[in-house]
């Protein structure tokens, strides 16, 4: 070719995946990842909330656990239909939407005098957070570089550690300082409602995603925008491709289960279910064992701040150890640790092995979340990429509504000891489990 010929054109998955990382990406990263840490400070701050409502409003153990497992329920439902509707109108806008749905009905969990009222609100909570998860995840992925991908959804998993500290933090200084400390806690996670907005506006829509419409123009507009930031002549974008016909829901989630797919449906979805059971039964039930184990609230409290820490060098290890052990390999590692460090929590005695083997399992369970949520948008292709992570997430917060059920009736069975093998127990079942997953390291997503 010689110096003055057109540059040839490139689809628009190619151009991407031959973007440097540059400021754009991280500005979705950032403003993907400030929802997700979001989401995360709700869900750990009803963990804290349990645990001084069950002194203030005098709740029975069955009372509580209904308090997260209703939340659960609705993240059930949320994750299911928030990945097809992404699918359909596109990924910014339920990204959105969830956050403004989730953080209206916390804030107004401020308010509430009696338990009827707050279950309502924490049912529609989990409709905003169980749709919100799977629907960024899949637009992060779908702007990401191949080579630096798993990676990036990694560090965007991260972030679930700093709204999880920040809840710790809540936790330990706003809901023991007052009676209505509670209350402060939950207005303080209305914050999302008012962030939804300025997701709406200020992110842009998957290119690979209007492709899919037919959109050629809005999503070559928004590689060059990329391509610019990257220093770099906007090339032309191959149009030649038909728009696809949607799908609609139901062949999407046929799909799912067609002889392509059925393997790697089946172990993402015993992997969603083992990891959400073991994590959500152990963590938010942590500060509320603490006290049963005869640590006062505040001090029960800076424990769980102290080993939710080490999620982050958790996330970190995943983030470095994903692009070079690939998915599988990693995924299965932070899982064994995990199986592992939960029957170490569950046998701790005293203070200082307490704190050291709820930060091991801090660690590897989080790591192996990251690692989970690199693995799922990359499992299936573009016209199903949401509908696939969504239901997996959906199917995982079905065990995050049986978990903290659970936990009253095995820690009177057996204690702790009897709780934490049976986190172990699943966790070494999301191990074999990880064997089915596909490992697309390195490569293009598949976008048709």
């Amino acid at each position: 070719m010689t110096k003055d010929a057109p540059a040839a054109a490139l689809t628009v998955s190619e151009q991407l995946d031959a973007l440097p990382f540059t400021r754009r990406h991280l500005r979705i990263l950032t403003g993907s990842g400030l929802g997700w840490a979001l989401d995360a400070m709700d869900v750990g701050l009803i963990s804290f909330i349990i645990a001084a409502l069950a002194v203030q409003w005098q709740l029975a153990p069955t009372e509580t656990a209904w308090i997260a497992s209703i939340g659960f329920a609705g993240m059930a439902i949320g994750a299911s239909v928030g990945g097809l509707l992404a699918d359909r109108f596109g990924r910014r806008q339920v990204f959105a939407l969830t956050l403004l749905v989730y953080g209206v009905a916390t804030g107004a969990s401020a308010l509430v005098g009696g338990l009827a009222a707050l279950l309502v609100l924490r049912f529609f909570v989990g409709l905003g957070l169980g749709a919100e998860l799977p629907v960024a995840s899949t637009y992060v992925s779908e702007f990401a570089p191949a080579r630096i991908r798993g990676r990036l959804i990694v560090i965007l998993e991260a972030f679930w550690a700093i709204g999880w500290t920040a809840a710790a933090l809540i936790g330990f200084l706003v809901i023991p300082s007052s009676p209505d400390g509670w209350r402060w806690a939950f207005a303080l996670g209305a914050i999302p409602a008012a962030y939804a907005l300025a997701v709406r506006w200020g992110l842009p829509e998957s290119p690979r995603w209007l492709v899919r419409r037919g959109r050629h123009a809005e999503a070559a507009a928004i590689v060059a925008e990329f391509e610019v930031a990257a220093g770099r002549t906007p090339t032309p974008v191959d149009t030649t491709a038909p728009p696809l016909a949607a799908a609609t829901g139901g062949s999407r989630l046929a799909t799912l289960w067609s002889a392509e797919f059925r393997r790697r449906t089946l172990s993402l979805w015993v992997l969603w279910f083992c990891v959400n059971f073991s994590y959500y039964g152990a963590f938010i039930w942590i500060p509320t064992i603490l006290v049963s184990q005869g640590y006062d609230l505040v001090r029960s409290f800076g424990f769980t701040l102290i080993i939710t820490l080490a999620q982050l060098p958790g996330y970190a290890v995943a983030a470095w150890l994903i692009e070079v052990w690939g998915r599988r390999g990693t995924l299965a590692v932070f899982l064994a640790g995990s199986a592992v460090s939960a029957v170490l929590f569950g046998t701790a005695t005293g203070a200082g092995w307490v704190i050291a083997s709820g930060m091991l399992l801090s660690f590897f369970n989080l790591g192996a979340w990251g690692a989970l949520y690199a693995v799922s948008p990359e499992t299936y292709p573009t016209s199903m990429r949401a509908t696939g992570s969504g239901w997996a997430a959906g199917v995982g917060r079905i065990a995050s509504i049986i978990a903290p059920l659970s936990v009253p009736p095995l820690l009177a069975w057996g204690g702790a000891p009897l709780l934490f093998v049976v986190f172990a127990v699943f966790f070494a079942i999301a191990v074999v489990a990880s064997l089915g997953v596909v490992d697309r390291r390195g490569q293009a997503l598949d976008d048709r």
